[in-house]
């Protein structure tokens, strides 16, 4: 179980390491990537995934609640005390994660920066912020994130890897996550994951940094129940299709 724990922290936190940094590199000033574009955010979060996915290997790589409670209602062989454990390694090696993010964007923190950056590198936040339809649009998101990971592993073992792509593995994931940023990013950023919320969400509450503004806690929710929502509707989805009930 310690095995299992420290493989998704330590995924977690290399996912939110490289994942919070493309959005400080292209958001900030005094940054060499300052201005990169959407896309690059897409491709920087889709590549942190990867690399995350790597680095839990022991795991499979979830790194993230959703594809957890996912994978333990489609395909079983997952009690309560071992999702909570890496419910728990996820959010704690997000914390981390952007902590380590911080320190090495510490002089960009140190300086004045847009509005609203300081929050929108570490957690998501709506375009037009409406809790409702922001809800459909996270849990949309997180369907389409958990269904594929799922139906593209079919016929694995409960005990296999939880993500599988074909013969892409950890690098389909990867183009999945810039294909559903790409496309159904833009109303609220695509959080898809609890762990890549919250975690990062913390550490800016608790962040010595001047004029960070306020962790918008009211809004901090959404990119949790949301995403769970979506996970439990492709799992159904994926038992219904397959045809394969979770032992």
């Amino acid at each position: 179980m310690w095995q299992n724990f420290l493989s998704e922290f330590m995924g977690t936190a290399m996912l939110i390491l490289l994942g919070a940094g493309v959005c400080m590199n292209v958001s900030f000033n005094k940054s060499k990537g300052q201005g990169g574009g959407w896309l690059l955010i897409n491709f920087g979060w889709g590549l942190a995934v990867f690399s995350g996915v790597l680095v839990a290997f022991h795991t499979g790589g979830h790194l993230n609640p959703a594809v957890t409670i996912g994978l333990a209602i489609a395909k079983g062989g997952f009690d309560i005390a071992t999702v909570c454990i890496y419910i728990l390694a996820q959010i704690l090696g997000a914390f981390v994660g952007a902590f380590l993010a911080w320190l090495t964007y510490k002089k960009q923190f140190d300086i004045e920066q847009p509005e609203g950056s300081k929050l929108g590198v570490f957690a998501t936040g709506p375009a037009s912020r409406s809790y409702a339809w922001n809800l459909v649009t996270e849990a949309i998101a997180t369907f389409v994130l958990v269904f594929v990971v799922l139906i593209s592993g079919y016929g694995a073992g409960a005990s296999g890897p939880a993500v599988n792509m074909g013969w892409l593995n950890a690098l389909g994931v990867a183009f999945l996550i810039v294909a559903i940023g790409a496309s159904l990013g833009g109303p609220t950023g695509y959080a898809i994951n609890p762990a890549r919320d919250l975690g990062p969400r913390l550490w800016h509450a608790i962040m010595p940094s001047k004029d960070k503004g306020k962790s918008d806690w009211g809004y901090s929710w959404v990119p949790v129940v949301g995403p769970i929502i979506g996970a439990v509707i492709a799992a159904f989805a994926y038992i219904g299709v397959a045809g394969v009930w979770p032992a």
